[in-house]
């Protein structure tokens, strides 16, 4: 039967990180599913989903763990699958001049209704013609049905003009 793990990790950037991650699961027969890997401020960070066999699952853990003693930070979790409510996925992505709070604000309505981020990610950069701080962010929501979809526009229209970035919410076709 296979597990699910999740492994987060943190370490200064530097070649091999990742190859050191897979031979290690691989030998503990374990099979690498997804993952978010990143270099962020001269650090190399990641969340990695791995199946692996039941006889496997201890050693793997301990293995992983091991590897703090070669500067990588690794959390190892169990994960299971959870049922999960009837939801409708949108892709949102978010994009202006860079001030504090943006992602408060958006998560905030998100959250008030109930609605689960599946992504996330951002980025700052310049803005091409002015050179001033940019803001960018897209990812993917979870909405309940229950969630009545014209207060929710209604709701990232007012974020967006009080933030003076534009904000676009798409139903996902995937």
């Amino acid at each position: 039967m296979q597990h699910y793990l999740i492994l987060t990790l943190i370490s200064d950037d530097k070649p091999g990180i990742v190859e050191r991650l897979a031979q290690i699961i691989q030998k503990h027969e374990g099979n690498w599913l997804e993952s978010r890997l990143s270099h962020l401020a001269g650090k190399f960070a990641g969340i990695v989903q791995v199946a692996v066999p039941e006889a496997q699952r201890e050693s793997l853990t301990r293995a992983l763990e091991a590897l703090g003693g070669q500067g990588l930070k690794i959390v190892v979790e169990a994960a299971e699958a959870a049922e999960r409510p009837a939801f409708r996925a949108f892709r949102f992505t978010v994009a202006g001049p860079d001030r504090s709070g943006i992602v408060y604000e958006i998560a905030q309505a998100f959250a008030e209704r109930q609605i689960n981020m599946g992504e996330l990610e951002t980025d700052y950069s310049s803005m091409p013609w002015s050179g001033e701080p940019m803001f960018q962010a897209n990812g993917v929501i979870e909405v309940p049905e229950s969630v009545n979809m014209d207060e929710l526009y209604d709701e990232m229209d007012s974020i967006a003009d009080e933030l003076a970035v534009d904000i676009r919410l798409e139903e996902d076709g995937e």
